[in-house]
């Protein structure tokens, strides 16, 4: 049973990090074209994607959550299961508890990385304009779950830009010399 809450924890991350990397990199114009056919995901879509800080906050609220879930859950679960290989061999007797944790620690930051990661984040760009059509919705539900803290992050992202004056909007007009430079 713990194994399926482990494995369960890591496909949600899986599914939050392929969301938010799917809405950021699906071509607008691609999503558009469906719009205007009456594509209503495709619209739906293309709408949090005009306002990104409101899903990236929830994405990394989910992302964040279930980490700390993952980590906390494994080292207590799996742990206990290691404990008593390190307690055998007799110089790491004294510290079994804290190796089991370590090596627990260890391979589900591995499979966390590669499985609710990379694995995912491909997938995400890969299949970019279908994965943000599938899951806008069920961001934007989540985006209102989350709303105050979602709130509270973009606050404190915003002093943190006027405090080190940063722009917090992208400039996406072409220099002059950057057409040069195509020519």
């Amino acid at each position: 049973m713990e194994i399926f809450i482990l494995l369960g924890l890591i496909f949600l991350n899986a599914l939050f990090v392929m969301s938010e990397i799917a809405l950021v990199s699906a071509r607008k114009a691609r999503l558009e074209s469906m719009a205007e056919k009456g594509d209503a995901k495709a619209r739906n879509a293309l709408n949090l994607s005009h306002n990104p800080e409101i899903f990236l906050s929830a994405a990394q609220i989910g992302i964040t959550l279930i980490a700390i879930l993952t980590g906390v859950y494994s080292g207590e679960k799996f742990g206990k299961y290691l404990q008593p290989i390190f307690e055998d061999i007799s110089f790491l007797a004294p510290y079994a508890a804290t190796v089991s944790t370590t090596v627990v620690v260890i391979l589900v930051t591995y499979l966390s990385i590669v499985f609710g990661e990379l694995i995912p984040k491909r997938i995400g760009l890969i299949n970019a304009e279908s994965i943000a059509k599938l899951v806008a919705q069920p961001m934007r539900i989540f985006a209102r779950i989350t709303h105050p803290f979602v709130w509270l992050l973009n606050k404190t992202s915003n002093v943190i830009f006027k405090i080190f004056n940063i722009k917090s909007e992208r400039d996406d007009f072409v220099t002059e010399d950057e057409i040069k430079a195509i020519i």
